[in-house]
């Protein structure tokens, strides 16, 4: 049977300024908790620091642009394009301009639990409290 999940619930997020992480799939919210799938707002000047995910996030910039910084350098992802970051990558996921970003980011597997995201790390320094995305 079809589940409906009737809204979204709000995560904590880390960072130098607050941002907005509506989960609507993932082990908060609806129990799942082999994937996550949320609504995220960024504002400019944002940023969180680089870290080391052992997930894969599909991300989907919907409005402004996200910054995404690896070791090779530098991607932004603006309205209308996605980006696709590997389990194992070094990122450091930041909102630049200062109209920020909408997004919708997935996460394999789940990556938020008990109303904060987290995402565990490789080394245990670069662990992040809140996606990105």
């Amino acid at each position: 049977m079809p589940t409906l999940i009737p809204a979204p619930t709000r995560v904590g997020a880390s960072g130098n300024k607050p941002k907005l992480i509506d989960e609507y799939i993932g082990r908060v919210n609806s129990g799942s908790g082999h994937i996550s799938i949320a609504h995220m707002r960024s504002p400019g000047g944002w940023i969180e620091r680089g870290q080391t995910p052992e997930l894969d996030e599909f991300t989907v910039v919907l409005t402004g642009a996200l910054r995404v910084t690896h070791k090779e350098g530098v991607l932004d992802v603006k309205a209308g394009q996605a980006v696709i970051t590997r389990a194992g990558e070094w990122v450091q996921y930041s909102t630049p301009h200062p109209e920020g970003a909408e997004y919708i980011a997935v996460c394999l597997p789940q990556a938020v639990r008990d109303r904060r995201a987290v995402f565990p790390a490789r080394p245990k320094s670069s662990t992040r409290t809140a996606s990105s995305q």
